[in-house]
């Protein structure tokens, strides 16, 4: 298999610690993401690794027992240790308070506390096998007050972190699960819901199992995934991930079916919004996106985005007294039994002593996934995502007539859908901002510019400007591309930037293609802006009628006054210049210097003398006298006019 089809990679800087065979028990901590690495003997040794801490945290702490769970609360304020089946002791690891041990019991009797979990830093919940107990710590006073507890019978429990939600297995068969929600010292019962099991000959007594249960957050949502194995027969479809979707108001409903088309050992991580399937039996991993719906099913029956690929190789660096400077990297054994998955992407292995985040490469969806547009849906979801959609719409152009043009059309649709739907909530924000602050209206946030938004300037820089320049593919093809660019982004609204404009007339230009230019500007395919018609400007020598096309367009754009005088002036159209200046009422505010230089230069006197007297005419309307003032710095002109002509030349002041 080539490497470079493996989309899934583990990350390069794990989190080390010491491995299972040097301590007593590793633990994990899903809220906080550290690992801590228990040691007993005389006092028990704790060696405490984050993904965020630069040094390792290490306590020593008196033996009571075997610890059973281990827990820092948010800011590792509080350290929560269970080691006996009633009761949870606390340490203080805040400055000015004393390190001492304090231990809270589980309020119900004849209950065994199965875990604990912290919902803020001075939270903590403990599921027992009859409920859970809602409790405050008192750091001052080393206790716990109590402030909420809910009878029922739990067979296990789960945690999402995120969102602040636990979920309780209840029922004979475990099967029914009873959600509660934690915010700010407040317990709320959800709405709880049934798995549909599959069919069995003989139901098992506790027939749903935690390890076929996750809980995570997807595209903003709650789910449940809830691995769901059929018996091994002939016609069985193999194992699906059915996900149920937990509101917090509101009913849990089933909402997407995974197909898995094998049977066996399975884990699930989410990644970038992607579920994740391992499989053990083939080491290989498969991805699921639930907003990539079939248009052929009624239902969310979803398969997998890209086939089925293992993890790439991962190699482990010799350290310690061991290494030696030739001996290469140990090759990590993937897919191991020895392997932890924990929600929402880390992986862990106790016997190495690592801890590695998932991560999905994007590259290799490009050979993968030949459906251009699904393989563009994808992408744009993903949160690094412009580069390779960049390189997608390179490589689509790359094979020239064979690309098929309207598949272009409907990448480029995609990619301005999205940019017109950031810049719209960008106009929206900006607006909102000058309207100012209204009553009972929230905080206005500024939209996010996530990867997804591929404007204009991505587009012309990686992708356009380099097709244009290829030689090896017909201009006709590279035309038909650039206009469909600017097709889509009017269709979306979206104003179109002038140096596309300019790509367009710079190709049509080098290919000699001036009829087609002709065509384009005539009938506005190519919108009026000054860039354009300073480039028209620069193609007469070439193609004689842009001069004139330049002109057209500026006179069009009402706000180019200055721009069409400075062009008829360069061709020495100086009355030319007048009689437009006049048209447009502005000739009283004109310099007369700028016009007379330039009549001067056309070594044309009588075009000199015709200049001169209008503007003689002009001062004459304005001031009550022909004569220039030294603020217009036009003494050479008169000086040169009157040797030309004489001074009796020179009109005569009428007083009115």
């Amino acid at each position: 298999m080539m490497s470079e089809e493996h989309y899934l990679e583990l990350c390069e800087n794990p989190v080390q610690f010491e491995n299972a065979s040097s301590v007593n028990n590793v633990f994990f901590d899903e809220a906080n993401k550290q690992v801590f690495a228990v040691r007993s003997g005389g006092a028990t040794g704790v060696v405490v690794k984050g993904p965020d801490d630069k040094n390792s945290i290490a306590f020593r702490m008196d033996d009571k027992g075997e610890v059973k769970c281990i827990k820092f609360s948010f800011g590792n304020k509080i350290l929560a240790v269970q080691r006996t089946p009633k009761s949870v002791d606390f340490i203080n690891f805040m400055p000015d308070l004393p390190h001492l041990e304090y231990s809270q019991e589980c309020k119900t009797k004849n209950a065994c506390v199965l875990g604990f979990c912290w919902t803020n830093w001075n939270e903590i919940v403990f599921i027992t096998d009859q409920g859970i107990e809602f409790y405050q710590v008192l750091t001052d006073r080393r206790s716990l007050k109590l402030l909420k507890s809910q009878s029922i019978n739990v067979n296990w429990y789960m945690y999402c972190p995120e969102t602040v939600v636990i979920l309780l297995s209840t029922t004979v068969q475990g099967n029914v699960l009873q959600p509660f929600a934690f915010k700010s010292g407040t317990m709320s019962k959800m709405s709880k819901f049934e798995i549909e099991l599959p069919a069995l000959a003989k139901p098992a007594k506790l027939s749903l199992s935690e390890r076929d249960i996750a809980v995570a957050t997807i595209y903003g949502q709650l789910y449940v995934m809830y691995l769901k194995h059929h018996s091994r027969t002939v016609s069985s479809p193999g194992a699906e991930v059915v996900l149920y979707h937990l509101p917090r108001e509101g009913s849990c409903k089933k909402s997407h079916v995974l197909k898995l088309n094998t049977t066996g050992k399975f884990a699930l991580n989410v990644v970038d919004n992607l579920v994740v399937v391992h499989h053990q039996t083939s080491q290989t991993s498969i991805i699921f996106d639930i907003k990539l719906k079939n248009p052929d099913s009624a239902l969310n029956v979803h398969q997998s985005v890209l086939p089925a690929r293992s993890i790439h190789p991962y190699r482990i660096p010799l350290t310690g007294p061991a290494a030696v400077g030739t001996q290469a990297p140990i090759r990590c054994e993937l897919y191991s039994s020895t392997w932890s998955v924990f929600q929402p992407d880390i992986i862990i292995s106790a016997s190495e002593g690592y801890l590695w985040y998932l991560q999905v490469k994007l590259q290799p969806a490009l050979n993968l996934l030949q459906d251009r547009g699904k393989l563009l849906d994808f992408l744009l979801r993903r949160r690094d995502c412009k580069m390779v959609v960049l390189s997608v719409c390179s490589q689509m152009l790359s094979a020239g007539e064979k690309g098929n043009l309207p598949v272009v059309a409907t990448v480029f649709d995609k990619l301005n859908q999205v940019y017109k739907e950031y810049l719209e909530a960008e106009q929206s924000y900006t607006m909102a901002v000058e309207s100012g602050p209204s009553r009972g209206s929230a905080t206005h946030k500024r939209p996010v510019r996530t990867q997804a938004v591929v404007d204009q300037s991505d587009m012309y820089t990686h992708v356009l400007s380099v097709f244009t320049e290829r030689k090896d593919i017909s201009h006709k093809f590279i035309i038909a591309v650039l206009m469909e660019y600017i097709r889509s982004l009017n269709q979306f609204q979206i104003t179109v930037q002038h140096y596309l404009y300019e790509l367009v007339i710079k190709t049509l230009v080098h290919h000699n293609l001036f009829y087609m230019l002709h065509q384009f500007l005539q009938y506005h395919v190519l919108s009026d802006s000054k860039p354009l018609a300073c480039l028209l400007l620069s193609l007469e020598s070439t193609y004689p009628p842009a001069h004139q096309l330049s002109l057209d367009m500026l006179k069009r754009l009402s706000t180019a006054n200055d721009e069409i005088v400075e062009v008829l002036l360069s061709k020495q159209q100086v009355l030319g210049a007048l009689r437009f200046v006049r048209s447009v009422g502005g000739h009283d505010n004109i310099s007369a210097r700028k016009f007379l230089d330039a009549a001067q230069q056309a070594a044309d006197h009588m075009l000199f003398y015709t200049v001169f007297r209008f503007f003689e005419q002009r001062n004459q309307r304005l001031r009550g006298s022909p004569s220039f003032t030294p603020g217009e710095h036009c003494e050479e002109h008169v000086a040169f006019f009157k040797q030309v002509f004489g001074e009796q030349a020179f009109m005569k002041s009428v007083t009115v």
